[in-house]
């Protein structure tokens, strides 16, 4: 699948910092620690509509840590999905009466152009599903000859029984872990499942559902598997970072982590997980179900696409928050002063300012500290000038190649 246009990062000058990121499996700020190419999946969209702003939080912060990692001189390998066949994406192409492909075609290309206007670094691989459907299918029988699997009805369920290690990515208790599972897409109460918990890894074919034909009979994917195995073809298991919101640590993240130690004896199968927080609008989470939503390609109609980053770059990105129309102009305001700042003919020495970027960045995204550092240096370079010719070109390559601002 075709992924979107990168931009040229500049090269600041100077030492970087080794980013520190939370570890959810961890429950702490820990040290990355990437070999020459640092390694990470998100896991992508599923394409039934279009982008919100709660998405945009999320790759706008695995973002920044491809940033980090190209500054201090790694080439980053980051591979995203798309989950452009699973059941919302069917519900809603016949409620509309579209067909799911063109819905999934349709809002792909959309959130594309989002990333684009955000200029959120691409992936290396964009890989949708339905394009690795049978590498998929042979992940599966890799499992059921390992026996951690068994079939009801046609279905093929990982067992839960099997997964030892399972638990240890959200530190959930059993309790937690249900009542999450019936509202993300599992099913404990299907009859016939040896343990409520176990998940689906290949559902047979469905009437009027799509389907493709495998050694496990005809179907498709169930959801977690799909991210296991394109982050299996193309990063190998012990890559570095798994990222995504973190509505995703259970029961995603929690059962992903299982197959693939169960698919290789790894663990953990990623050396990081991490979360970034949820959006909310009107007192609840932004979600497509609830359709409490802000459209990216609105905002973006309607406002500086940079200002948009400035929202999220003002909030951390573990944090849960509201989005008020507020945000926006306060962004705007912001993105005004920093094009002003760095157009004048000399302001003060930016060295340091450039450090203490990094400091803020480094320990764990601190992206509102960073900002201060810079409106500190915009504040003194427009009431007071400076000496220094080159600090307005260096504070415009820091805030680009750092936090993706174009100015």
């Amino acid at each position: 699948m075709r992924s979107w246009s990168a931009q040229n990062v500049p090269k600041l000058p100077g030492e970087s910092i080794p980013l520190r990121l939370y570890d959810t499996s961890a429950k702490q700020v820990r040290q990355t620690d990437p070999g020459p190419t640092a390694r990470m999946y998100v896991c992508g969209i599923t394409p039934y509509d279009a982008t919100h702003l709660g998405h945009a939080n999320t790759y706008h912060a695995f973002d920044l840590v491809g940033r980090m990692w190209r500054d201090a001189g790694h080439e980053v390998h980051y591979t995203q999905n798309a989950t452009d066949v699973d059941d919302p994406l069917l519900e809603r192409a016949a409620q509309t009466g579209v067909d799911w492909q063109d819905l999934a075609e349709r809002e792909i290309e959309l959130f594309r152009g989002d990333m684009e206007a955000l200029r959120i670094l691409p992936p290396r691989e964009y890989v949708g599903v339905t394009e690795v459907v049978g590498r998929v299918a042979e992940l599966i029988a890799k499992l059921s000859a390992k026996g951690v699997t068994y079939v009801l009805d046609g279905d093929v369920y990982f067992s839960v029984a099997d997964a030892p290690k399972f638990g240890q990515v959200s530190g959930y208790d059993e309790q937690e872990m249900l009542a999450l599972f019936g509202e993300r897409g599992g099913d404990p109460d299907r009859a016939g499942k040896r343990n409520p918990l176990d998940w689906v890894l290949w559902r047979a074919e469905r009437p009027g559902e799509p389907a493709w034909e495998s050694s496990l009979g005809k179907g498709r994917p169930g959801w977690h598997i799909e991210c296991t195995a394109i982050a299996l073809d193309n990063l190998g298991a012990g890559y570095d970072v798994a990222g995504g919101g973190s509505d995703l640590i259970f029961p995603h993240h929690e059962c992903g982590a299982s197959e693939g130690h169960a698919a290789t004896g790894e663990w953990p199968f990623a050396k990081f997980y991490t979360h970034a927080g949820m959006v909310g609008l009107d007192g609840d989470k932004m979600s497509k179900s609830k359709g409490n939503l802000v459209f990216v390609s609105k905002l973006r109609q309607e406002h500086h696409p940079m200002a948009v980053r400035l929202v999220l770059l003002a909030h951390h990105y573990r944090a849960d928050w509201e989005y008020v129309p507020g945000l926006i102009a306060e962004a705007e305001r912001r993105l005004a002063r920093w094009r002003s700042a760095v157009g004048l003919a000399s302001g003060p020495h930016a060295g340091e300012l450039l450090t203490r970027v990094r400091e803020r960045l480094a320990d764990d995204l601190d992206t509102p500290s960073a900002l201060a550092a810079i409106d500190d240096w915009v504040e003194a370079a427009l009431t007071g000038g400076g000496p220094d010719p080159d600090a307005p070109a260096l504070v415009k390559d820091l805030a680009d190649a750092l936090l993706g601002i174009a100015l």
